[in-house]
């Protein structure tokens, strides 16, 4: 039901501002993960992943309304923190309105949990690095020097397709458009 080796599906939030930062370390990293989808962000902060291979009409539209009842909203991104697992990533401020999200789509779609359960409470953020590649909180701090804080609109929510050499956007929702 979720990814497998051809791929997996992501509900992200893109982050267009930190996007070509984003697409040149992933051009450094595994260049098959760039995407010809003019659509499609590197740069994004996940909501749900992974998510369903072969959503229906009606799972499409369970997210729909989800999304369309979460006004947009703005998130300043500013500060590189490393996860345990030594993921560099930006904090987002607020992250109350991905946290909410994040738990509404987990609790429509119970067979997706986030991370696939590996986080007992998600924390949204934006990747950038990995320490694997020699990078550092401090050295990732100094890349993005001239580019942070971003503040950034938030006005919809991508599905999401990640498989080498096919990277692009299935779906999009845009938020706030219930009633």
């Amino acid at each position: 039901m979720t990814g497998h080796r051809g791929g997996h599906a992501v509900l992200a939030v893109p982050v267009l501002a930190l996007d070509p930062f984003v697409r040149a370390q992933t051009a450094r990293q595994d260049a098959s993960f760039l995407s010809a989808d003019p659509s499609f962000s590197n740069a994004h902060v996940t909501v749900l992943g992974p998510w369903l291979e072969h959503p229906t009409p009606a799972d499409l539209a369970a997210v729909g309304a989800v999304v369309a009842e979460e006004p947009a909203f703005e998130v300043t991104l500013r500060v590189v923190r490393e996860f345990p697992d030594g993921l560099l990533h930006l904090t987002v401020e607020p992250a109350s309105p991905f946290e909410r999200l994040t738990s509404a789509l987990a609790e429509a779609f119970p067979a997706t949990p986030p991370y696939g359960g590996r986080f007992a409470h998600p924390v949204p953020h934006l990747t950038v690095g990995h320490r694997l590649t020699g990078a550092s909180p401090e050295s990732m701090t100094a890349d993005l020097a001239g580019l942070l804080p971003v503040r950034t609109a938030v006005e919809r929510l991508d599905l999401q397709w990640w498989a080498n050499d096919d990277c692009h956007v299935r779906h999009s929702w845009a938020f706030g458009t219930g009633s």
